[in-house]
């Protein structure tokens, strides 16, 4: 019996890839970390509400204030799961294209939606909704996740100790996509904390203009104050086809319907395994492919 669903936060089952990873040498092994197992969907689930925790916690969040911060759908979806459930409204800046299944899931939960331009993508929500907390500052409390320390902590305090735990201390390296930068960021200082030959990376798209929904291209993107690439030991570029090509393989020949992003994942964690001898790599599934089927 539980008292909240959001005590289903984290903990969320590791599996090995069998199928897409024929090929590689026997000795090394590709895992998943399938995030889609919380409650809200995504692996945002765990630093929105730690980062909503926290507001309550130091008393920015009251229960006058809208909960409010840009978001390209998962962590928006987060909110607004979170708010129902704790009591509070929910505010969410979003691009105009994101997936309508992303949309119609937050305005499910309560949430009223603020759109800035498609062409602008996630960086035009950033800069949209700190002009909306600067007119506005005793409305809103902006969780602000591309700068909110606790973003990454979330994934350092839980995400990253169950993969650890998980491989029973097996993990040699971890990839996983750059949106925020959280949960590469959080993960591998945890990793790297246990043991610090755990080689770590991120992924990115390959391309200025891509399609995998969530990611930034770091160099044409306003870099996340919690973004830093010193404590990884690389980044991987991934093709926008290779991660949908990898998303539909891996519902196809492994039974896991996710999303793009986690597509990309996969294939930046079989190009980290295919230069191994032996060794356990593991990245995430972000969240599930249900959020871009076209309705």
């Amino acid at each position: 019996m539980i008292r909240s669903i959001l005590e289903k936060i984290g903990n969320t089952p590791l599996v090995r890839l069998r199928e897409v990873t024929r090929g590689l040498p026997e000795k090394v092994e590709v895992w998943v970390k399938v995030e889609y197992f919380n409650p809200g969907g995504s692996v945002k689930d765990r630093p929105a509400y730690r980062m909503i925790s926290e507001g309550v916690k130091s008393g920015q969040l009251t229960k006058d204030k809208i909960i409010m911060d840009p978001t390209s759908g998962n962590t928006g979806v987060a909110y607004s799961l979170i708010g129902a459930v704790l009591g509070y409204k929910v505010e969410l800046v979003v691009p105009e294209n994101v997936s309508r299944q992303r949309k119609e899931m937050a305005l499910s939960f309560g949430a009223s939606l603020t759109y800035s331009s498609a062409m602008d993508g996630s960086d035009g929500a950033i800069r949209l909704a700190h002009k909306l907390k600067q007119e506005n500052p005793e409305k809103y409390f902006m969780p602000d996740q591309y700068s909110n320390r606790f973003n990454p902590q979330a994934h350092y305090d839980t995400t990253g100790v169950e993969i650890y735990e998980q491989t029973g201390r097996r993990v040699t390296h971890f990839i996983t996509g750059i949106g925020t930068s959280g949960t590469v960021m959080g993960v591998s200082r945890r990793l790297k904390d246990f043991r610090r030959d755990i080689k770590c990376y991120a992924s990115e798209p390959a391309e200025q203009l891509h399609g995998l929904e969530g990611l930034k291209h770091m160099a044409s993107s306003i870099i996340p104050a919690i973004y830093h690439p010193e404590i990884l030991d690389g980044v991987f570029p991934v093709e926008t086809e290779t991660g949908y090509a990898m998303a539909e393989r891996l519902a196809k020949e492994e039974g896991l319907c996710v999303g793009h992003s986690s597509g990309g994942n996969v294939a930046g964690a079989i190009e980290v395994a295919s230069r191994l001898k032996e060794g356990v790599v593991v990245t995430i599934l972000c969240d599930h492919g249900d959020r871009y089927v076209p309705l």
